[in-house]
């Protein structure tokens, strides 16, 4: 696969200052396309994600994924030395990312008023549980309890069991997507206005993301829904309320597919290839609305048909007629897709575990697409503090003794 040279971002720089998964899926989105992400971690330790999902050695592949084509610096935010150190580098930055709980910045004299002061181009992105505003916003939080109190996570699940979580961290990461947009969306309408007498406000300049409201801008027409009808939407399983049929079913050699067979003449051409005509052609089964009230119906009747038949089998007959379906793959099945290797949506590489050299692991590639492919990546999540002299060296012109002062974990906190 060719090497792209294609970095929309390239010339921005990026400093962040984030732990776990939302701020630094912002930082990886940017990094992505051809920003300069300069990732600060703690002494010691670094980031928290290094040990989430850690199978061997101290550096996990959820931390190489997430943090991939950044570079990492040590530094003690608990010091002089390292705050000044983090002042000095947004002078050089064009937008900084954090999603520590709010005030914490403020209490290391790091509020938005002094990085304004120390860079008035600044695009400042902060991401919290509940905001930086309002009565919860000092309550500290995950993602788990952003999706439950955004409505999500109770529409997740069997409705005769309690409300389930889904596989990934999910509110963490369309979080950073809303981040990662909203710094670009500030740092255009900076850019735009350069080389005029008006400039955007520090106000407009901070980007303020909870995780809540991020999950909860996903929830549709949930609150238009109550407001209009009174409506109190429930969980439903493997459906989606007020859409029929639509669901996963087990076929013969026991995997399951996923069949969207709701567009008014798609059921129609769905029935006709399970055998049942009858259903399609029911004056009662012509809209959404009507084949929802009978979904357990139409459910069972497709349930017997995948029963007699391998999956490869029915979703032969389900494309030849035209019905949107689909096997429902595990990361085996991913691997060996040709339509992922296709768009180079799996990108392989020798990855260290800080104890030994695993060869030949898959990582996913860059989303969205240019090009036709995905976009090379070009480094997997860095060591610790793997760029600190190159970035405090380097860029700020420190010394030896200087970069050690600002790195210090046995510095007394100030």
């Amino acid at each position: 696969m060719p090497e792209k040279d294609i970095a929309p971002l390239a010339g921005v720089r990026v400093l962040e200052l984030g732990n776990y998964i939302a701020a630094p899926t912002a930082g990886r989105l940017l990094a992505d396309f051809g920003a300069e992400v300069i990732k600060v971690e703690r002494p010691g330790t670094g980031d928290e994600l290094r040990n989430w999902r850690l199978k061997k050695g101290s550096v996990s592949m959820l931390y190489r994924t997430i943090n991939r084509n950044k570079k990492s610096v040590v530094l003690d935010l608990r010091s002089d030395a390292g705050r000044a150190a983090v002042l000095e580098l947004v002078k050089q930055c064009d937008i900084l990312l954090e999603n520590f709980r709010p005030g914490t910045l403020e209490k290391w004299g790091l509020g938005p008023e002094v990085l304004n002061e120390a860079n008035p181009d600044l695009v400042i992105t902060r991401i919290s549980a509940f905001g930086q505003t309002g009565p919860l916003s000092e309550r500290p939080g995950f993602a788990a309890v952003a999706e439950a109190f955004s409505g999500f996570r109770n529409l997740v699940g069997d409705p005769d069991r309690a409300p389930v979580r889904v596989g990934v961290s999910i509110g963490d990461s369309i979080a950073g997507l809303y981040a990662a947009f909203g710094s670009v969306m500030s740092l255009f309408q900076r850019e735009t206005r350069r080389g005029t007498a008006v400039t955007v406000p520090l106000g407009e300049r901070v980007i303020d993301v909870a995780l809540h409201e991020a999950m909860f801008s996903m929830m549709e027409s949930l609150i238009p829904d109550l407001g209009a009808y009174g409506d109190k939407r429930t969980r439903v399983g493997g459906r989606m309320e007020g859409i029929a049929p639509s669901n996963a079913y087990v076929c013969k050699d026991g995997a399951s597919i996923v069949v969207a067979g709701n567009g008014d003449a798609i059921f129609r051409r769905y029935m006709e290839t399970i055998g049942r005509p009858d259903l399609g052609n029911d004056p009662t089964l012509q809209s959404n609305a009507e084949r929802w009230e009978r979904r357990i119906e139409l459910d069972a009747a497709i349930g017997v048909w995948t029963a007699m038949l391998p999956s490869a089998e029915a979703l032969r007959m389900l494309d030849a007629a035209g019905v949107p379906a689909g096997p429902i793959y595990t990361a085996a099945d991913i691997v060996n897709e040709p339509q992922y290797t296709a768009r180079n949506m799996i990108q392989s590489f020798d990855v260290s575990t800080g104890e030994e050299i695993i060869e030949g692991v898959g990582f996913p590639g860059i989303v969205p697409v240019i090009g036709g492919t995905s976009l090379p990546i070009r480094t997997l999540g860095p060591d610790l503090g793997e760029h600190t002299q190159e970035v405090l060296g380097g860029l700020l012109g420190m010394d030896a003794d200087e970069i050690a002062n600002a790195s210090n974990p046995e510095r007394t906190p100030a």
